[in-house]
């Protein structure tokens, strides 16, 4: 790294990233293996340790015995130092988390709906959040509905939040970075983050959802979004003559004939992200499918594509997938603040 840019923001805000990942990863380290692994000059990373051990970010945790020479002080990162906010907007409850850098839970709640009210009443509860944790220096929102670069550009049935930039409105309130992400998206990335042992993993999370089926598409490790933004929003799909995806689950928990109808709506869903994106995984939320009927979907599904063609389907616990990917995009916020 070219020392003579230190002083830009940029890469001040590079090498911080950078110290705070690697310390978090390690537990511990020293100056000279910090040096050594980011391949920034050793007094380079003693004047950012100095800063950060000042300001409480890096803390003392030892001094390595001698080699002969001056004993080397270990440091370590305070996980305390920032927190973090995940918070899920759904129809019927808004939940949330408080945890910090290393993902350790600090409080874990929920609170009625949210999205029935308007920003304001969203604004209040994250108000009250923080001033039980003023540490809390990133916040990531859920929503159900599309995302492009903050604001909300589709969210049917509350009119209130539709084309409204939430990511500017809380980053002026709070004064702290923000990231808005659709549902889906946050609970494949969650799922991902804890769950996949697959290296670039294709995952497919379909979840028949409060508000109309939605997925969540992850290709080859990457997140796909669209060129709109407007990826993922599965229950336009046609599935019959005069039936998108939508419309046919619209009457799934009637009766077993509609049951029935909905696992080979569903398994449909499945061959076509079969035949598209031949995904290694689909992933189903545990509180809407359980085995039996994952069993059924499976079966149905080999119907209509050769077996040997479909992914793995497996059952997830969604609320908690949800919130793992909101707090992985927290925690990325935190560690890249200047």
């Amino acid at each position: 790294m070219n020392e003579l840019f230190t002083n830009s923001k940029d890469i001040q805000k590079a090498i911080l990233q950078k110290l705070r990942l690697l310390l978090l990863e390690l537990g511990s380290a020293t100056k000279v293996e910090l040096s050594q692994k980011l391949g920034i000059s050793f007094p380079t990373v003693s004047k950012f340790l100095s800063r950060m051990e000042q300001e409480g970010e890096v803390v003392l945790s030892g001094i390595d015995d001698s080699s002969g020479g001056r004993r080397a002080m270990r440091y370590r990162y305070n996980p305390e130092y920032m927190l973090g906010l995940a918070i899920f907007l759904e129809k019927n409850e808004t939940n949330y988390s408080v945890f910090n850098c290393l993902g350790v839970l600090k409080e874990q709640g929920k609170t009625g709906s949210l999205l029935m009210d308007d920003v304001s009443s969203v604004t209040r509860h994250i108000e009250i959040i923080m001033q039980k944790y003023p540490q809390i220096a990133s916040i990531a929102i859920g929503v159900p509905g599309s995302v492009k670069n903050g604001e909300i550009i589709y969210i049917p049935n509350y009119k209130q939040f539709h084309s409204f930039d939430l990511k500017g409105h809380f980053e002026k309130q709070f004064s702290i970075p923000v990231v808005i992400e659709n549902d889906m998206n946050a609970a494949v990335l969650g799922y991902n983050h804890v769950h996949s042992d697959e290296e670039n993993p294709t995952l497919i999370y379909i979840y028949l959802g409060q508000n109309g089926p939605g997925a969540g598409i992850i290709v080859n490790g990457n997140l796909i979004r669209g060129s709109t933004f407007f990826s993922g929003e599965i229950q336009f799909i046609p599935l019959y003559n005069e039936q998108n995806f939508g419309q046919a689950l619209e009457h799934r928990l009637e009766s077993d004939t509609h049951q029935e109808k909905t696992v080979d709506a569903i398994s449909r869903m499945v061959t076509t992200f079969t035949a598209l994106l031949n995904p290694h995984m689909v992933i189903f939320n545990s509180a809407e499918i359980d085995g039996p009927m994952l069993e059924l979907i499976r079966k149905k599904s080999a119907v209509y594509i050769t077996g040997e063609h479909l992914p793995k389907l497996v059952l997830s616990n969604w609320m908690q997938d949800y919130l793992s990917g909101l707090q992985s995009l927290a925690l990325d916020l935190m560690v890249s603040r200047t």
